[in-house]
């Protein structure tokens, strides 16, 4: 038995991999309480750990945005991270990581975990949104990120926190349609078109139409199928 199988409340060898369930009654992951309660996160609770998180980088930004460079880039800078940096980012994890093809049981136990939970049972309200013990960790990393890119290599410092308040801003973006287009009687073309192309990507196309926010990168790379 491996580490996972101790955690583990749900046998993954009874869920097939494109199985889906329309119970709303969210299976239980761990045999764990105290890990089972991290697997559950409101929008709410989105809102109300990363919106602060993007005023602090905002306003830090905007205070150390240094005189010798037009203000007038220090919106773009913002800009580029919240719209083109994050829904790129958004299409590659969601392609390449949450969508990995697992090669053995211990890999197919992982992406469960992270996602492949969320396609079994894509109406449970609670395993919609990213649980803070996931994005915590890979904000903190794409800060790293941000600073060994822009900072050390690039030697402008004073982009990593408009940068990082933009791709927070993406992501939390992210997050609310993505709950939207489940759980919410959508309004307007463009919300509705992107709840079809989503619930597509659950029922009909698994394997493409990765983009949540857009369709553009799906276009690009030839997913949009």
């Amino acid at each position: 038995m491996n580490f996972l199988d101790r955690l583990m409340a749900v046998n993954v060898d009874t869920i097939p991999h494109d199985a889906i369930s329309h119970d709303t009654k969210p299976i239980r992951l761990f045999k764990s309480s105290f890990l089972e309660f991290f697997t559950h996160v409101t929008p709410q609770a989105v809102l109300a750990i990363w919106v602060p998180v993007v005023l602090f980088f905002a306003v830090r930004g905007a205070l150390n945005w240094p005189a010798t460079v037009s203000p007038f880039w220090y919106p773009l800078a913002f800009i580029f991270g919240a719209v083109l940096l994050w829904t790129f980012l958004e299409y590659v994890l969601h392609r390449f990581l949450f969508h990995f093809k697992p090669r053995n049981r211990t890999q197919w136990q992982i992406i469960f975990l992270f996602h492949g939970v969320h396609h079994y049972q894509p109406h449970v309200k609670t395993r919609l949104v990213m649980p803070p013990v996931v994005s915590i960790p890979m904000a903190a990393l794409f800060y790293l990120l941000f600073w060994v890119a822009l900072d050390v290599v690039l030697g402008v410092p004073f982009l990593v926190a408009p940068m990082f308040a933009g791709t927070v801003a993406g992501y939390i973006t992210y997050d609310m349609i993505h709950y939207a287009t489940h759980h919410l009687p959508v309004k307007g073309p463009i919300m509705k078109f992107l709840k079809r192309h989503h619930m597509e990507h659950h029922f009909k196309t698994p394997d493409a139409r990765f983009g949540v926010t857009t369709n553009f990168w799906d276009q690009v790379f030839r997913t949009e199928v």
